[in-house]
């Protein structure tokens, strides 16, 4: 009976230490409940900035969400770790989510100590409480004026539309046995690959669907299948790149960089970057004529996501570009999914490619993929290159990050459906989960708002 009795005990408190490894460690009920009255100041919770100590605090109480593997939304949970995540909690989650992070609370924010530390965030003012104050109010208008609801018939449009590319691609591969014809299907498959990248932006984003299942399948179906990419991989990235758009991580091992701007020693977007290269001669010469290498480095960018996509899903040699990937990875949500339609997605390149002679197949595939890479990385070059950079300790407040390192394209009806949406670059890092035709109303709110409060707010024309 003891060594029965010893043997319980020792496995549950390992299924106990377990969980709260899983759960992050504001998850353990016993410490929490007995805790919650603590008064944390806001230098302390400054020093809690890596994925095994992470606070972060919404609406004044502490969250320690250390080691939370298992967050529905990936890694992007620790973007915001050692900071305040009330706004970016409201961007990317309903509000029904908001009880899922109530077990994790460990105490109260005390903002009456004032930080001693440079690197800790700053007290805000009165004035600066009301400016936050009245953006969330502006967010709960647009919510209560419908702008959050997507057209389901716009969509299939749009489904419907990127299908057409597709099937002009093909045509012009199977129709005919010129090289000429073979390079005009190449380029309709650049701009599927292209489109179905906004669709596949829509989905992962949740603008679309209410139930998140749904978004899910199809962000599969768009991401995996139509691109080649993985899903988990570009949610893990790109949810990251919004909520820590053109920043530098604070400390070895955070994840509060923004993996966009990753990109050295290719290109930097900083002088803070530019000097990370100091040591290396190769990093110097780069720099140096970046301005050359940047159209180039851009025609290959497609071909480096494909590569990272299929590393994330099958594993093989390559870098991943967000700091916790391989959480990501560990926890992938529909492996067997993405394993399956990534398959699909090369089995039916390949099969379209095998109707053509290898010389041409090559050339087709080549021509598909560069030029892609230049299509997506104009509009991301246009939304974001040349804006602030700012170190992830020293960020402002939510709306005047995403306001100063985002820049829209004046519309037209080109640019409008080139651009898939991100025209309104400014507009959908404010709002992530709006959907894209709503984008335009949107913009006349935020256009007016930011006149009214003083905040810069950047347009520019495509050429």
């Amino acid at each position: 009976f003891y060594r029965l009795r010893h043997n319980y005990l020792l496995v549950t408190v390992q299924y106990t230490s377990n969980l709260i490894t899983i759960m992050g460690k504001g998850g353990d009920k016993s410490v929490t409940l007995t805790a919650k009255s603590r008064k944390i100041s806001l230098e302390e919770l400054s020093h809690h900035r890596t994925p095994d100590d992470a606070w972060m605090s919404y609406q004044g109480k502490v969250y320690d969400v250390s080691g939370w593997e298992d967050h529905p939304g990936g890694s992007v949970i620790f973007t915001h770790a050692g900071d305040d995540c009330t706004d970016i909690f409201a961007a990317f989650h309903p509000v029904s989510a908001l009880k899922n992070l109530q077990s994790f609370e460990i105490g109260t924010l005390d903002e009456s100590v004032v930080p001693s530390d440079q690197s800790a965030n700053k007290l805000k003012p009165a004035k600066q409480k009301e400016f936050e104050q009245a953006y969330r109010t502006l967010r709960a208008k647009m919510v209560s004026m419908g702008l959050f609801n997507a057209d389901p018939l716009y969509f299939l449009y749009k489904f419907s539309s990127n299908l057409l590319l597709l099937t002009l691609s093909v045509c012009c591969v199977v129709l005919s046995e010129k090289f000429s014809v073979h390079m005009v299907g190449a380029i309709f498959m650049a701009l599927f690959w292209q489109q179905s990248g906004w669709l596949a932006h829509d989905f992962a984003h949740h603008q679309v669907f209410k139930n998140r299942f749904y978004g899910d399948i199809l962000a599969l179906i768009t991401i995996n299948w139509f691109q080649g990419f993985s899903a988990q991989w570009w949610r893990g990235k790109h949810n990251a790149h919004h909520a820590v758009p053109n920043l530098h991580a604070s400390v070895e091992g955070a994840c509060d960089g923004d993996p966009d701007i990753d990109t050295m020693p290719i290109l930097a977007w900083s002088l803070k970057m530019a000097e990370s290269a100091q040591n290396s001669e190769w990093g110097r010469f780069m720099i140096k004529w970046q301005s050359v290498f940047y159209f180039p480095a851009l025609l290959l960018a497609r071909l480096s996501w494909s590569h990272q996509g299929w590393v994330f899903v099958w594993g093989g040699w390559g870098q991943h570009s967000t700091a916790a990937a391989d959480l990501d990875r560990k926890n992938m949500r529909y492996r067997s999914g993405e394993k399956a339609f990534l398959l699909l997605h090369y089995l039916g390149l390949f099969a379209i490619m095998s109707y053509m002679p290898i010389v041409n197949a090559l050339c087709f595939y080549l021509l598909a993929q560069t030029s892609c890479g230049m299509f997506l990385a104009i509009v991301f070059g246009l939304g974001h290159n040349g804006m602030a950079v700012y170190p992830a300790n020293q960020r402002p407040d939510f709306w005047k990050l995403q306001v100063s390192t985002t820049r829209n394209i004046t519309s037209n009806w080109f640019v409008d459906w080139f651009c898939g949406g991100l025209q309104y670059q400014v507009d959908h890092h404010l709002f992530p989960m709006l959907p894209r035709h709503n984008l335009k109303k949107a913009n006349e709110l935020v256009q007016s708002f930011c006149k009214e409060q003083g905040v810069s707010y950047h347009e520019a024309d495509m050429l």
